[in-house]
């Protein structure tokens, strides 16, 4: 099955995306279920759009293909602003809590070793929660 980046990023009040390989597709929403299925209805106009007009659809679209969400900091920060705190972050990643914050409103955006940083420890945690097994 192929794989279709989709670039998430949060404008303040909503999610906003974008899909790489398919450029001018684009949507928003207010939430991370609501961007899904919007993207996905996004995809198919665009798609259906391009069909109309004669345009050459990318292969990665022939055939079935997966959504793969690559959040920008800010987004994923808002995602899970109600389960992780930026002191929990900064345990994490080693970024001051202050600069997680900063990056989660937008008022900053972080360079790229600080992006490889948060998603590192966001890894990292990742791994430790899947070991985890019930007795």
């Amino acid at each position: 099955m192929k794989k279709i980046n989709v670039i998430v990023e949060h404008s303040g009040k909503n999610f906003a995306a974008y899909v790489e390989e398919l450029p001018g597709c684009t949507t928003t929403a207010s939430s991370a279920q609501e961007l899904d299925k919007n993207m996905r209805e996004a995809i198919a106009g665009h798609l259906e759009v391009m069909k109309e007009y004669g345009d050459k659809i990318p292969a990665v679209f022939n055939g079935k293909y997966e959504l793969i969400y690559k959040y920008e900091p800010e987004a994923l920060m808002s995602i899970y602003k109600g389960v992780f705190t930026n002191t929990g972050l900064e345990r994490i990643t080693g970024i001051n809590s202050k600069q997680l914050s900063h990056y989660g409103t937008g008022l900053k955006k972080p360079r790229t070793a600080q992006k490889e940083k948060i998603v590192h420890g966001l890894h990292e945690l990742g791994r430790q929660l899947l070991s985890v097994e019930m007795r």
